[in-house]
């Protein structure tokens, strides 16, 4: 085995992979959860490595040499064979030879307040299948998919990363969620101007939900008085129910939180909110994860009310 060879390891192979799939590093880094500069380090290693140019760089972009182009099968199959390997020990260490695992990557809000119910009803149909089920931000659920860390993922629509079948399912939108017996539940619906100057609970920066909230602020021509950042509509549900704060979220995730006692209201201007099931082929080219997406959409539609979901998609 040749030195260039044997000192080659798995994660420079993906980062080689998602700079030619993005375009960038940038996109790379994005599609695999690092920061940029290590997908950079990632691929100088590479190429040191291989002893080869792979890129070069014309007016800032990253150019594919023709060595890479003549790589990338290659290194696509290497990434899939390990994959693969990895996936069936897996399963051997969970279900052995006769049972089959899915994986699925889904908001930790629906983790929490709807998956029990969901994962209850499909184990009963699936009797010989392991559920790994994930948990994080739909960016995260995204890059679990494309490097096959999950094989079914719940996103929002438009997807940040390129290279995913997405089935859309449902629209929502934004909501301005309060305690109980705050002044703001007297409104019809809450508009930015409505919460200068009150504390406010708000879903991290990383989120696209996020950056609209933000540009909403910018063009009302106020600070908001932000008191705290979180990471998941549940955790931003239950900060209010305590009486911290108020806050903007996703009517949809925020229903499955109404038991915690708080009152929402539309927000305005109106944020508008689909979602959809993404994998990496077509669902229904994939019965066990087909079966799962429809045990999943029939248990959102049954628990919502109207105000929660303006239509399904």
């Amino acid at each position: 085995m040749s030195d260039s060879i044997s000192s080659m390891n798995f994660r420079q192979l993906e980062a080689f992979q998602a700079i030619m799939s993005t375009g960038s590093t940038t996109g790379a880094a994005e599609r695999l959860g690092l920061s940029q500069s290590a997908v950079s380090r990632l691929l100088t290693q590479f190429e040191e490595d291989l002893g080869l140019r792979l890129f070069v760089r014309e007016k800032g972009r990253l150019v594919p040499t023709a060595e890479a182009h003549a790589l990338l099968q290659d290194a696509q199959g290497l990434v899939d064979s390990a994959q693969c390997f990895r996936r069936h020990s897996e399963q051997l260490r969970l279900g052995g030879f006769r049972r089959k695992l899915l994986k699925v990557a889904v908001p930790g809000t629906l983790a929490l307040q709807l998956m029990p119910a969901v994962v209850e009803n499909f184990m009963r149909e699936q009797p010989g299948v392991v559920l790994e089920v994930l948990s994080g931000s739909y960016a995260d659920a995204e890059r679990a998919i494309l490097s096959r860390e999950a094989d079914i993922g719940f996103v929002r629509l438009p997807t940040e990363l390129p290279g995913l079948e997405v089935v859309p399912c449902l629209e929502s939108e934004a909501v301005c969620i309060m305690p109980k017996g705050h002044a703001l539940e007297r409104l019809d619906t809450v508009a930015i101007e409505n919460l200068e100057d009150l504390p406010l609970i708000l879903l991290g920066r990383q989120r696209l939900m996020r950056h609209e909230i933000d540009m909403a602020f910018r063009q009302a021509r106020f600070i908001p008085r932000i008191c705290a950042e979180v990471h998941s509509v549940g955790i931003a549900c239950s900060f209010v129910s305590r009486g911290l704060g108020v806050s903007i979220v996703n009517a949809l995730l925020a229903s499955y939180c109404r038991d915690m006692g708080f009152a929402s209201r539309p927000f305005r201007p109106r944020i508008a909110y689909q979602v959809g099931l993404a994998s990496l082929g077509k669902l229904e080219e994939a019965p066990l994860r087909h079966a799962f997406a429809q045990n999943l959409i029939e248990a959102m539609l049954a628990s919502l009310r109207p105000e929660d979901c303006t239509r399904r998609i």
